[in-house]
């Protein structure tokens, strides 16, 4: 495993895509993916608890967000693009694989990287949103809470919907606990659309139509963390993720907590994250 002994700032290129973010600690490497409407800042308490454990933790704008370059075609977000980036970003660090971890899109994202590269994934943790087969098979029930994609695949449509009202959705739908600073990145290098091409390019209106995806099954111990109070996400489609994980699935229900559970409890989820590594407890 190769270690950083001290904080740095990160910059990777791939498909002439520049992705930014910073490396903390030194130890066993966590790659950490945020999703919507997040940048790496989702990170920033959960961050010093796992450098405290001997980690060495990484934390990426993903294309289209924050620091990072930000395409504006929709095709330049579709799934094998994203997967691209970050093996792209764990041969900068290295090579060597890594305990993954993604929350909302993030999760999406580790998901599918750790089905198509087991190489670079030692374990999975995924916050939220279950194996991509098990959220699109988990019926009417996440039909309903995902509501909101339908606007967001809507070119302006989405856009829209975010500003009405000064931000009124944002601010008493969304439920995000640094909302207002979320609506001022978003509106800085056009990332209110940047962000959206996420779900135009992946989760088109007619996606819970279709046959749900077919990947090569998860090699990585993976653990599964959903909150109580999650009002976009079921309990099903992760708990159903189970059957796709080939060397074992653990379940975490963490009760009390809404979607953004790692800015909500910080210090519980990087708890979560470290559980069960065989890495746990080298401190540096």
């Amino acid at each position: 495993m190769w270690y950083l002994r001290a904080m740095s700032r990160l910059a990777v290129v791939h498909e002439g895509v520049t992705l930014v973010g910073d490396v903390t600690g030194e130890g066993p490497t966590l790659l950490l993916l945020h999703g919507w409407p997040d940048t790496s800042a989702l990170w920033r308490e959960v961050t010093p608890h796992l450098v405290a454990e001997g980690y060495r933790v990484v934390t990426v704008d993903l294309r289209g967000c924050g620091a990072s370059d930000k395409p504006r075609d929709v095709a330049a977000y579709a799934m094998t693009h994203l997967v691209g980036d970050v093996a792209a970003v764990l041969d900068a660090l290295g090579g060597a694989p890594v305990t993954l971890v993604g929350h909302d899109w993030g999760a999406s994202l580790a998901w599918v990287v750790a089905a198509w590269h087991p190489e670079l994934v030692e374990r999975l943790v995924v916050l939220s949103v279950g194996h991509p087969s098990a959220f699109r098979a988990a019926g009417v029930a996440q039909q309903a809470r995902s509501w909101y994609a339908l606007l967001f695949a809507q070119e302006g449509l989405g856009e829209r919907f975010l500003r009405h009202h000064d931000y009124d959705a944002m601010r008493h739908w969304l439920g995000h606990p640094r909302v207002e600073e979320i609506i001022a990145e978003l509106e800085r290098d056009g990332q209110m659309t940047t962000h959206l091409l996420w779900y135009r390019a992946n989760l088109p209106p007619d996606a819970f139509l279709r046959d749900a995806p077919t990947l090569p099954p998860i090699v990585a111990p993976t653990r599964g963390l959903w909150s109580s109070g999650d009002v976009a996400l079921t309990e099903g489609q992760m708990i159903d993720s189970a059957p796709y994980c080939a060397n074992g699935f653990i379940y975490r229900r963490l009760e009390g907590l809404g979607h953004w559970m790692a800015i909500e409890d910080p210090g519980r989820v990087a708890e979560e994250i470290v559980a069960g590594s065989p890495s746990r407890g080298r401190k540096h």
